[in-house]
């Protein structure tokens, strides 16, 4: 009897060994996707109707209209009276961040479009603009502003052609804040930017205060707590 008691303990013993054996094989044969931990933090807003836009029901300007073109649906803004308004700073608390967005900049607008705005309670404010010249081409100008610090990034000379798609990128890293068009740094510098407020607002396709319309299409606006590396940035298909 005793003998059987023995080899029933080896052998449970062995039942044990073998589970975390093959445990650690399957561990090791399947590993988790790689995402990086910025990018899986990332959100997305999708811009393909107006009765919500990343779950947050908008205030609408004029009449944006959702348009399909060869590559997927967007939302189309006149330049005139089209535009978003959302009780929300989807970058609160973030002391580094990346915010990108898809769009398609129209000739014959105004000179100043502002396609992103956004303000918290403190008069802490990021935007994201174009300045479009008269034969149709555009200049990319973001800007950082809180209380005295302020940072403009705009090179008049750096101009691309409009009535195409892009992305756009506004990266802040805590010290410096640099742009991009299709993965390719435009300007950086540093500035003092601390982490906005929950309480505000983000304007999409105008400035909050209603001027500056922006014509175009816009898709796509990610949000990344996160100063993603270039290789990381939204790249056109």
């Amino acid at each position: 009897m005793k003998d059987i008691w023995m080899k029933r303990v080896y052998f449970s013993r062995f039942a044990v060994v073998g589970a975390l054996v093959l445990a650690i094989a399957i561990a090791g044969c399947v590993s988790a996707p790689q995402v990086s931990s910025a990018q899986g933090a990332a959100v997305k807003w999708t811009l393909n109707g107006l009765q919500s836009i990343g779950g947050v029901t908008p205030t609408v300007l004029g009449s944006p209209q959702a348009t399909l073109d060869n590559s997927g649906k967007a939302l189309s803004f006149n330049g005139v009276n089209d535009g978003l308004i959302l009780p929300v700073v989807p970058i609160a608390g973030m002391k580094a961040f990346t915010i990108e967005v898809l769009f398609r900049p129209e000739s014959g607008g105004p000179t100043e479009q502002r396609f992103l705005h956004t303000e918290d309670e403190a008069g802490n404010r990021l935007t994201m603009e174009t300045r479009q010249t008269a034969n149709g081409q555009w200049a990319f100008d973001t800007f950082l502003l809180s209380g005295t610090s302020r940072l403009s990034l705009y090179d008049a000379a750096k101009l691309h052609p409009a009535d195409r798609w892009y992305w756009v990128a506004l990266r802040y890293d805590g010290v410096t804040m640099s742009d991009f068009i299709d993965g390719v740094k435009e300007g950086e510098g540093p500035v003092t930017f601390p982490a906005m407020k929950e309480k505000g607002q983000i304007s999409l396709g105008v400035r909050l205060s209603q001027v500056s319309w922006f014509k175009g299409l816009i898709r796509d606006v990610r949000f990344t707590p996160a100063a993603l590396p270039e290789n990381e940035l939204q790249m056109p298909r």
